[in-house]
């Protein structure tokens, strides 16, 4: 299950809970950080009730275990903490040699759960619908524009009806404005997730446009507004999300894009290199 804001469901549940579930209800709403990362042997340790109590408890709230009620907490922490308190769940990094193995090794990880995880089906329909678009929309706040701006620039090669939203003089709502159902609006969006990102995909859905959403989480609050999701993980507890996943699923995307435009790309690269000979753009 899901809840979109576990700390008020738990506060919701309070007066109904058991005192031993009340003290873990109240270690939880205080503690979330801390507690995203217990076991539950050592969560019932901690607040003095056994780890069969901590299970029951995660019973009570609707989960089949504690593991899910963990992995939510690992999420809301991902949503919720600034960077200030990221710093402070970071690793020791005195010893260099171990933080750089330990983000690389984090890094290698995201990479392959894409491919334990990926529904290639979802990513097939996802393809055919971008290349049927009128319009493709890409959205990208924050961190996230440096990937919207990597995908647009790849994508501009191969499509010729793509438009970057971008933060400037115009809002990204005017940008948007001429969205229809014959477009898509691809989606890019990373904890700390952009309010404006999220406001703008719950505006083009009622425009009833297609939208893919590249995320890090079914749990990320755009999936609800997804025709397609794409999930690329970024989990790396420190002051910088990790976005090395998520541009190497862009880079599939964009290559499978490529293969099944077929000849045309080929014949619109040789254009290419054409003009950047002609007007020495490469060295």
């Amino acid at each position: 299950m899901k809840h979109n804001d576990l700390i008020k469901v738990i506060q919701k549940e309070y007066t109904r809970l058991s005192k031993g579930h009340r003290l873990i209800a109240e270690y939880l709403i205080n503690h979330y950080d801390t507690a995203a990362f217990m076991t539950a042997a050592s969560l019932g340790e901690t607040v003095g009730v056994s780890e069969s109590t901590v299970v029951r408890f995660a019973n009570v709230l609707g989960y089949e275990g504690y593991r899910e009620l963990q992995k939510e907490l690992q999420e809301l922490v991902k949503s919720k903490l600034t960077t200030v308190q990221r710093i402070s769940l970071s690793s020791d990094f005195n010893n260099l040699e171990n933080h750089m193995r330990d983000v690389m090794k984090k890094d290698i990880q995201n990479i392959e759960n894409i491919l334990k995880e990926i529904d290639f089906n979802v990513l097939q329909e996802a393809l055919d619908v971008t290349l049927k678009a009128n319009q493709v929309y890409i959205l990208g706040l924050r961190s996230s524009s440096f990937l919207a701006g990597y995908l647009g620039f790849y994508l501009n090669f191969l499509l010729d009806n793509v438009k970057i939203v971008i933060s400037g003089p115009n809002d990204v709502f005017e940008q948007l404005f001429k969205v229809t159902e014959k477009d898509i609006v691809i989606g890019i969006s990373y904890p700390r997730y952009s309010k404006r990102t999220l406001e703008a995909l719950s505006y083009v859905k009622e425009k009833g446009c297609k939208i893919l959403t590249i995320t890090d989480s079914l749990m990320s609050p755009a999936t609800q507004y997804s025709d397609y999701t794409l999930i690329a993980s970024s989990n790396m507890f420190s002051f910088v999300d990790s976005l090395v996943a998520p541009m190497s699923l862009i880079n599939a995307f964009i290559v499978a894009l490529g293969t099944k435009k077929g000849q045309q790309i080929t014949e619109r690269f040789e254009d290419l290199e054409k003009i950047w000979k002609k007007y020495d753009v490469y060295k």
